[in-house]
């Protein structure tokens, strides 16, 4: 599809959508005006989009009115991705597959922003579990009573050592007033089954007390190839009002996730053999895994001037295959328990002090059958029993632990035209990782399932605990002046990050400390009234991105000797952020546009040695900056109650400022001024909605231009738009009907064939890679639902 007839798509969309919402045109409800940011519950404002009208910063939000309108157990990073400057992809039509999630916003990519859970920090969402947990598992998507993004920076207290490029904020729904059960059940595509049940206790007895417990299963399988993804998840609330004294909430949550790996495509694989190629996972597929390994490892050890290990099997790959094409089976395993406690105290008229409390469990396992590393005689099966007959595959994980607890705290002052702000935050953090080998036999069916935590290696390669120690504060003034027609705001933030590594068995990686310490990080902003439908924003912003302790990623991954060499050498990423814009409401309109500029110096690029699969130590470097400027324009008209428009449009130019040269100044990578990779150009999204309170529709349509996966920019995967439409209807009246409703959700309504993630292996200097992953053709879902 070219560019232009990309853009006519849209438009033709736009047109569609407007010519009924024209005929139904009307004054609009007062409530259309948004609510105010910061409110309690935004869920139970009238408005799905609120633009962040009072804040110094371009700051958006949606809320619960916007997630129940996707497909049942969709990511809420899926209901964000309609906002300017904010790019989602996934392989899936839930946004939930955390291997293929990517979000990124004005061209900065997912670990290098902020993420938090009612002001819990939920790490950088990195798959690897580094330092948190993805927002799919902290929470069930019905409990997200709003989301909250910053898409420049955040504000100075939030609970993040990444956010370079901005936050997302997740805040939980807040448990009902009155008694209500809640329960949806889901049928769709690939046999798709999900359960949704939430009891709420309402206010006990008149006390303040009330809380919430909430279920959630889901099961699908894959669009393509064959293989489950499952989730369990519970989630439990209890909040004490104590009236002018503030308030107490409690929450824990829990969530078991089993996902079934989607192949990993190439340009080259996907002109070959197509979109729809994926790995083996069936159990009939196993001899024919079995019997391509057999023959790559023969044709290696031939090429060699060696003979063939294994007679009887073929010397050479079928032509027109690789070995790559098709792997035997992978899957990632998760399961996190996540608790907090916070105390919202009023202490007087003008002084209040919130403080929270949490802890963060987790156990994981990504695995990954491979004709790389055949399995040895002596190798044990899973029950411990000797395997004798080995096979040319060998079951390889990556396996995580996790021990993270901390606290945050915030004390504010509002005294005459000043708000003073001063908060700390502290968080220890013990990650353990480790790479092993399973056995696998040489026979008909496997022996192992990569959908359970598995047993009796026969070899780790390297087992490491990383120790990471975070101290944060912040201090911060508003001053509102000309009777709070303008409004000034500065502070600063300093935090001292200590990451630690100690290898058990070190596998040629490193060990040792490296520090990241910054203790003035400033910012300010000013916001002028101009009228009363109109104010003007403008705001400076710098930020620093820790380091990272991980085996597969950060300082040390990569051996000793590397590691000893970068240490003192290496700085953390940096940013400074300057942004301006207008905001507009007026009755049924609210509209925003900004500007911004964004000067990111020592970008850390890790080396890959080899494809990235197979997981040799990489190398990592500060190789210079990156210049970026962009705009961006949103609109959301509510035509009569029942109808709404939103629109937004975003420009990002981010190129690289320097070459990656080498130590003694030759130039390995020319990427002075390349466009970054995984940054598109423009964006283009828009919906419309109708909603009366009992019959619902919508369609969205999401454009963007083309994305490059590689730093030269030589190789890219071009311009898509991607619709998604909804529909449904609630009974309303007396009785056990009131309130039964049923929707059907089609997701990629007009079966686009496109990729969606790129990076997913990561990215090289030029040439194709096996780093993208294919959108989730058409699919469809019902759900039936009932509220007591």
């Amino acid at each position: 599809m070219t560019k232009s007839t990309a853009l006519a798509n849209v438009a033709l969309l736009a047109l569609v959508a407007l010519a009924p919402a024209a005929a139904w045109a009307e004054p609009a409800a007062a409530a259309a005006d948004a609510a105010p940011m910061g409110a309690a519950d935004a869920d139970d404002a009238g408005e799905i989009t609120v633009l962040g009208f009072g804040r110094s910063r371009q700051v958006q939000e949606v809320t619960s009115l916007d997630i129940a309108r996707l497909v049942p157990g969709a990511s809420p990073l899926k209901a964000i991705s309609k906002l300017p400057g904010v790019n989602f992809q996934s392989a899936d039509p839930f946004g939930a597959y955390e291997w293929a999630v990517r979000i990124s916003l004005r061209g900065f990519n997912q670990n290098q922003l902020g993420f938090t859970l009612d002001d819990v920090p939920l790490g950088d969402m990195s798959y690897g579990n580094v330092n948190g947990l993805h927002i799919s598992r902290a929470i069930i998507s019905e409990n997200v009573g709003r989301t909250t993004v910053s898409q420049g920076a955040g504000a100075l207290a939030t609970a993040s050592t990444s956010n370079l490029g901005g936050t997302i904020q997740f805040y939980s729904s807040a448990p009902k007033e009155k008694t209500d059960i809640s329960v949806a059940g889901t049928y769709g595509a690939d046999d798709t089954v999900r359960g949704y049940i939430r009891l709420d206790s309402g206010d006990i007895g008149g006390s303040g007390l009330k809380g919430y417990v909430s279920y959630a299963y889901y099961k699908t399988d894959k669009w393509k190839g064959d293989g489950p993804q499952r989730q369990h998840q519970a989630n439990a609330k209890l909040v004490k009002d104590l009236g002018d004294l503030g308030s107490i909430t409690g929450f824990l949550n829990f969530s078991d996730r089993r996902e079934t790996d989607y192949q990993d495509l190439s340009l080259d694989m996907i002109a070959r053999r197509g979109l729809r190629l994926d790995n083996f996972t069936r159990s009939e597929d196993y001899p024919t895994a079995i019997a391509l390994a057999k023959a790559y490892q023969n044709s290696v050890s031939i090429a060699a001037g060696g003979r063939a290990v294994w007679a009887g099997a073929a010397n050479s790959l079928p032509a027109g295959v690789t070995i790559d094409d098709q792997y035997f089976d992978a899957g990632g395993l998760r399961r996190d328990y996540l608790g907090g406690l916070t105390f919202d105290a009023h202490l007087t008229p003008e002084f209040t002090l919130k403080t929270t409390g949490y802890y963060h469990t987790n156990k994981g396992q990504g695995s990954w059958i491979t004709p790389y590393s055949p399995t040895p005689a002596g190798a044990f099966n899973d029950d411990g029993s000797a395997i004798t007959a080995p096979s040319p595959l060998g079951f390889r994980t990556t396996e995580y632990s996790m021990h993270r607890g901390g606290a945050l705290s915030q004390a504010t002052w509002e005294h005459g035209i000043n708000t003073f702000a001063v908060g700390g935050w502290y968080e220890s953090n013990t990650f353990r990782q480790a790479r092993r080998f399973y056995g696998m036999t040489d026979s008909a069916t496997p022996n192992r399932d990569t959908l359970e935590f598995q047993k009796n290696p026969y070899l780790t390669q390297w087992d490491g605990t990383y120790d990471t120690e975070t101290v944060q504060y912040n201090v911060e003034d508003t001053i509102k002046l000309l009777d709070d027609q303008l409004v000034l705001n500065g502070g600063w933030k300093g935090v001292h990050v200590i990451n630690r590594a100690a290898m058990k068995i070190s596998g040629g990686l490193a060990s040792g400390r490296i520090d990241a310490r910054d203790w003035f990080q400033p910012q300010a902003g000013i916001i002028y009234h101009a009228t009363s439908s109109t104010e003007v924003f403008a705001d400076y912003t710098e930020n620093m991105r820790a380091f990272v302790g991980s085996a597969t990623t950060g300082p040390f991954s990569t051996t000793q000797v590397g590691f000893d060499a970068i240490r003192g050498q290496l700085k953390p990423e940096r940013s400074k952020t300057y942004e301006g814009g207008v905001r507009f409401r007026q009755g049924p309109l609210q509209a925003s546009a900004v500007g911004y500029y964004v000067d990111f110096t020592n970008r850390l690029l890790a080396f890959q040695n080899g494809a990235g699969i197979i997981g040799n130590p990489s190398t990592l470097n500060n190789v210079g900056g990156v210049h970026t400027y962009g705009a961006e324009f949103t609109a959301n008209y509510r035509i009569m109650p029942a109808v709404s428009l939103f629109a937004s449009y975003s420009y990002n130019n981010s190129k690289y400022a320097d070459d990656v040269v080498s130590a003694a100044g030759t130039v390995l990578v020319a990427t002075d001024g390349k466009t970054a990779v995984d940054s598109p150009k423009h964006m283009v999204k828009g919906e419309v909605v109708y909603d009366d309170g009992q019959f619902m529709a919508r369609a969205g349509a999401d454009y963007m231009t083309k994305r490059y996966f590689t730093y030269l920019n030589d190789q890219s995967v071009p311009d898509r738009v991607v619709v998604d439409a909804s529909v449904g209807y609630t009974l309303r009246g007396e009785g056990f009907l009131d309130g039964i409703g049923i929707s059907v959700n089609v997701t990629n309504l007009t079966d686009k064939k496109y990729v969606s993630t790129i990076g997913s292996n990561g990215f090289t200097a030029s040439g194709d890679n096996q780093t993208l992953l294919a959108g989730a053709p058409r699919q469809w879902f019902v759900t039936l639902k009932k509220g007591f």
